[in-house]
């Protein structure tokens, strides 16, 4: 049986091609990238070792040997955090010894109140499973109509795989779905994002599960979003990481003034105010 470690090194092995590493072209081959010969040659680890680490036999390699590797696979910093995080939890450093308690939902009445000093931009307080926690009234104006804040207990995770307006309301829905599903790997702890994770894979089907598992590190960059009204907004993200309480604050900002002239228009018509869910 593999682990997160294990998945993500075969991954990364097989989505590098030889020739970025300045190491040659063995032709065709029936795996794609990057062969296990020549990673374990340049972390100078044996390729039984690797072998034993990608199929989840060694959970526990050294310090050394994952910084080696992630200079054998010339990670960037934020696939680096990843490798060192996956070690951990595969290690068993981050799973308690009794089930968690759930992530917490309150928003201190310090967030809340940053937030209201937002209004009318777009804003919302989330955590790493997706949960939308509290939101301003610009954040409901561009989200109108797409059912998205339509449940009790809001969660951006659940609503792209399962509500069929996801795909027409995120213009690179392939890429959002990919930052929520690494997000998953990043939440308070493992157990915490099980309960979601078990409750997505029947019903989101093979997709789910394929993103969930190939640890891709996603660059987030601008966000296009298809208003029900026509409009296309493109938008910028600004995040605060509140880590004390395993939330962030994310604040939206128009990318052109075409969308800083439509989301002027949107928060003119909304009647709404902060929310705050809990």
């Amino acid at each position: 049986m593999g682990t997160p470690l294990g998945d993500f090194i075969r991954a990364k092995r097989d989505s590098t091609q030889p020739q970025s590493l300045g190491l040659p072209d063995h032709g065709r081959r029936r795996s794609p990238g990057l062969r296990r010969l020549d990673l374990a040659a340049r972390a100078g680890i044996s390729v039984e070792y690797l072998t034993r680490i990608e199929q989840g036999r060694d959970r526990n390699p050294s310090v050394a040997v994952v910084n080696a590797l992630a200079d054998a696979l010339s990670l960037d910093p934020s696939e680096r955090n990843h490798l060192r995080y996956l070690t951990k939890i595969t290690g068993g450093a981050c799973r308690a010894h009794t089930r968690p308690a759930p992530p917490p939902r309150t928003v201190r009445p310090s967030v809340l109140r940053t937030l209201r000093l937002l209004e009318p931009g777009i804003a919302m307080v989330t955590n790493r499973l997706g949960d939308i926690l509290a939101h301003t009234s610009g954040y409901e104006s561009v989200t109108s109509g797409t059912g998205l804040l339509d449940a009790d207990a809001p969660n951006l995770t659940r609503y792209l795989f399962t509500d069929p307006r996801a795909q027409a309301f995120f213009a690179d829905w392939d890429d959002v779905a990919d930052e929520q599903v690494f997000d998953l790997w990043l939440a308070p702890s493992v157990e915490n994002s099980e309960w979601l994770t078990a409750e997505l894979a029947p019903t989101a089907g093979p997709d789910f599960t394929r993103r969930l598992n190939r640890h891709m590190v996603p660059r987030r960059g601008e966000l296009r979003l298809n208003h029900t009204s026509g409009r296309q907004l493109r938008l910028l993200r600004e995040t605060l990481d509140l880590s004390s309480d395993a939330q962030q604050l994310v604040v939206f900002l128009p990318a052109d003034e075409k969308t800083a002239q439509a989301v002027d228009e949107l928060s003119r018509r909304s009647h709404g105010g902060l929310r705050a869910i809990s």
